[in-house]
């Protein structure tokens, strides 16, 4: 492949919408993604330009932290949205070529590809009898990766020298963090639409090393897991792929937490599994306690906004997540967590009510008898204890908020699991 394909004017009008479909935020130059499209109008004869001598230089990325659903901080680099274009350009290209190669058991970021098929398979596994799973866990792997194997492994298929020279230069624009900007002499930043192909690539001669000793894994990017019948078996292949993966790659194992130990006990993707022969699916622990510290965060006080508007977002974020998990083959879960989030909703409008006077009033409106009325406005249980009363369930039950618009889980779950079916 040349660099001339990449600059295609089909390449690069795809390469334009998805940036602008996209959207996302600002890089180190400030630019938005509403910009580019002027932008390019006026100053792409010079950036092709440069393209095809070899000289574009990118611009370091913009450091940024998310929290991670386990604790601590995810590091993205955000590129400028002129790198972005450039990189989504190079992907583009890029991926037919080096895509059909990798191993069908690898599922993050590719062309129909998804976490789904990565879990079903895992599911597979355990019910073909490899009741045991290694959790590679690879240490700050998208910071640490070497970027003389990376362009040695990419140089096997591409032998243009100006693309390689371009992917190198992404690879050590530097970081801008603080004001500050450091070079960069290893990983690839994510944030990046070229990060999850070189990843890929990075990872690749691990899928290949466990396809030759014929080992049973499913890989979502830097998540791996491996699935053995023993646990003999599996600290030897445990210790055999860390020695790879350090010796080889040049990548760091976290030897705390990677693990052998049985796949309901472990997560991977936000599911888990039963420890039934017939395994199921099921959705992890820690996925229900972020979900329900997100409904939380809806249903606080602290939001000064209309109950339409609350239900709105909460409708929105609870139809994305069940559009997830509802991969789970456990129905009861989605009915709990209905009832749960209901429950929440009347603790809402309790708190809101506040006085004796103004409860008592609120539920005479409701159809509550006034001797009732007054005798659960005065009452001095907790908020949560009451929000479960059968006052507040004949009032603000089910067909309550049915009316205001609220959506099901465990509805949405059931047309969801049709499809699957």
């Amino acid at each position: 492949m040349r660099m001339e394909q990449v600059l295609s004017r089909e390449n690069l009008l795809e390469a334009l919408h998805r940036v602008e479909r996209n959207k996302g935020s600002h890089g180190v130059d400030g630019m938005s993604v509403s910009e580019l499209r002027p932008y390019m109008m006026e100053h792409w004869h010079e950036i092709c330009t440069s393209l095809l001598e070899g000289t574009y230089k990118p611009q370091p990325v913009r450091r940024i932290e998310i929290p991670k659903p386990n604790g601590g901080k995810r590091k993205l680099g955000i590129p400028t949205v002129i790198d972005r274009f450039i990189q989504q350009a190079l992907n583009q290209a890029l991926t037919p070529i080096f895509d059909p190669g990798f191993s069908e058991n690898s599922f993050g970021f590719r062309p129909n590809k998804q976490a789904h098929q990565a879990v079903r398979k895992a599911k597979s596994y355990i019910k073909e009898g490899y009741r045991w799973v290694i959790d590679m866990d690879l240490e700050k792997f998208f910071d640490h990766v070497n970027h003389d194997k990376l362009m040695h492994l990419i140089g096997k298929k591409i032998r243009d020298g100006r693309i390689l020279h371009l992917i190198r230069e992404f690879l050590k624009a530097g970081i801008m963090e603080n004001g500050l900007v450091t070079s960069n002499l290893e990983g690839t930043p994510q944030g990046g639409p070229l990060s999850p192909l070189l990843s890929n690539i990075m990872l690749d001669p691990l899928d290949k090393e466990l396809e030759i000793r014929n080992l049973r894994f499913v890989r979502y990017s830097d998540d791996c897991n491996i699935f053995v019948k023993s646990r003999k078996a599996g600290k030897r292949v445990m210790e055999n792929m860390t020695n790879f993966l350090e010796k080889e790659l040049s990548l760091k194992v976290n030897r705390e937490k990677t693990a052998l130990d049985r796949p309901w006990k472990r997560d991977y993707l936000g599911f888990s599994f039963t420890y039934h022969k017939e395994p199921k699916i099921r959705i992890a622990r820690k996925s229900i306690q972020k979900m329900k510290q997100r409904i939380r965060e809806h249903t606080s006080r602290s939001h000064s906004i209309s109950m339409e508007e609350r239900i709105k977002r909460l409708n929105q974020y609870l139809m994305g997540w069940c559009g997830y998990f509802s991969l789970a083959d456990t129905p009861t879960v989605f009915k709990n967590l209905d009832k749960w989030i209901r429950r929440r909703l009347r603790m809402m409008i309790w708190k809101q009510w506040k006085k004796p006077k103004t409860k008592i009033k609120k539920l005479i409106q409701l159809g509550v008898q006034p001797y009732k009325a007054y005798e659960w406005g005065n009452s001095r249980k907790s908020y949560w204890r009451i929000s479960k009363s059968p006052i507040l369930h004949q009032t603000l039950g089910n067909s309550y908020w049915s009316s205001q618009g609220l959506k099901s889980l465990y509805r949405k779950y059931g047309e969801k699991r049709h499809l699957f079916d």
